[in-house]
């Protein structure tokens, strides 16, 4: 039984140090890893010793690290905005066009950036406005963009995606290759019910057309931000490297195995950081000055994320090393026996609760590597119960009252944020919520 309640005080550790003592993420994860690494008794240094070299050398930490540093370079290069400007030189001209500019934009920043709060920052920042001058109140404006926010948890290669890929209970049954293709499919099903949610916002609180003088031609935007789109569709190059039939006739050409000789997870990052230096080497920063600038910007960021993710994993070998698999095994076949929908709906409203005080990080590393354990128990495939808790958890940005995503949106939008309370939590939160069923037990399709 140590290891399980080794388990209950990692997550206890967790909430008590972000929640309660309003503690970043890396310091509750790393505090959180010390006191899991007590549990080994005598053994402790040493298990907790190895267990962090394991972390430290893992290719989930490198690829953690590598994706901030990608997504904070492009950021800076004005991707974003010029290919905002595309989608609003096809949508713009259209009923509700900046509506729907700011979602399918959310979901291509978030394929990239993933932080809730980030997106609407930078997408908020041109489609706020531009929603405010269609004829949108501001609380519509706010809602919208709140409600994108949790898109980017949902694609591959967010900070939840590799600490989930960590946990104890994940780790032995799944690889990133295994999940890439999932992860892919479920944030493109999780913004096209975002797409639909803001067609019911369009119809019933009247968004127009955007004004004339934010929708330049598509031809002229188009020229000006192609590249965007090239940095975006080089993810497909390893995903079709490493994955069959494409890895054997690479492999067989080559006489390596290429999914062997450099992992998935290594290849994403680096491939997406070459094609994004060449494309857009324009905007890159110029000079010593600007280079460090951004290094200073970023530092910390990858240092919360290093810490993050080296504690997770650490934490996760622990567990496996004091047995966590054998001690849950009679626990989760208790549950075989219920059914899928239930075990979904029951397990989706637990992550949707714990997501309401902590972010999409947090949640995941509190309740995720428990929560993928009982949907896999009741029958509910691996990459399909990774997928599904992925979604639930991240409701961060349609969570009151602790989603931090609302409060940026309602501060671009210049609107009391209580007034978006009830409305996110009926347009986005459920909506996220039965997505997530929908997925667990087949209904909408995953590879």
């Amino acid at each position: 039984m140590s290891a399980i309640f080794a388990l209950v005080t990692f997550i206890a550790v967790i909430v008590l140090w972000n929640a309660v003592f309003k503690r970043n993420i890396g310091e509750a994860m790393l505090v959180g890893f010390l006191a899991t690494a007590a549990f080994a008794g005598r053994d402790a240094l040493t298990v907790g010793w190895d267990s962090l070299v394991d972390g430290m050398k893992s290719e989930i930490t490198f690829a953690a690290l590598a994706f901030v540093f990608v997504s904070e370079l492009l950021t800076r290069t004005g991707l974003v905005g010029r290919m905002v400007a595309i989608l609003s030189s096809v949508l713009g001209r259209r009923r509700g066009g900046s509506a729907y500019a700011a979602t399918v934009a959310s979901g291509l920043f978030g394929a990239v950036a993933h932080n809730g709060a980030a997106i609407v920052a930078t997408i908020g920042s041109i489609t706020i406005p531009w929603m405010k001058r269609s004829g949108a109140r501001g609380e519509t404006a706010a809602l919208v963009l709140s409600g994108n926010a949790g898109v980017g948890a949902t694609f591959p290669f967010s900070g939840a995606f590799f600490l989930l890929l960590a946990a104890p209970t994940v780790l032995p049954v799944l690889t990133g290759a295994d999940i890439v293709a999932t992860m892919f499919v479920t944030g493109v099903w999780m913004v096209l019910m975002r797409v639909l949610v803001a067609y019911v916002i369009v119809k019933r609180h009247g968004v127009g057309a955007m004004d004339p003088a934010d929708v330049r031609p598509l031809r002229t935007t188009f020229r000006t931000g192609w590249t965007s789109l090239v940095v975006l569709g080089s993810i497909a190059v390893p995903v079709l490297l490493t994955a069959p039939p494409t890895s054997d006739v690479v492999t067989a050409y080559v006489g390596v195995a290429v999914d062997e000789a450099v992992p998935l997870l290594v290849w994403l990052p680096v491939v997406m950081l070459l094609v994004g230096l060449v494309v857009e080497r324009r905007s890159l920063p110029s000079g010593r000055a600007q280079w460090w600038d951004l290094l200073g910007h970023v530092g910390p960021k990858l240092g919360l994320v290093g810490v993050t993710m080296v504690s997770a994993f650490a934490a996760s070998n622990v567990l496996k090393t004091l047995g966590l698999g054998p001690q849950l095994t009679p626990y989760l076949t208790g549950l075989t026996g219920v059914s899928p929908v239930v075990a979904a709906i029951v397990v989706g409203l637990v992550i949707v609760v714990v997501a309401g005080p902590l972010n999409t990080t947090s949640t995941v590393s509190a309740v995720g590597p428990v929560a993928f354990a009982a949907l896999v128990a009741t029958g509910i495939p691996p990459q399909v119960a990774f997928a599904a808790v992925l979604v639930w958890a991240s409701s961060e940005g349609c969570s009151p009252p602790g989603a931090a995503p609302l409060y940026v949106a309602a501060g671009i939008a210049e609107i009391n944020p209580v007034r978006v309370f009830v409305p996110v939590v009926v347009y986005y939160l459920l909506p996220t919520l039965l997505f997530g069923v929908l997925m667990a037990v087949g209904v909408l399709w995953l590879p």
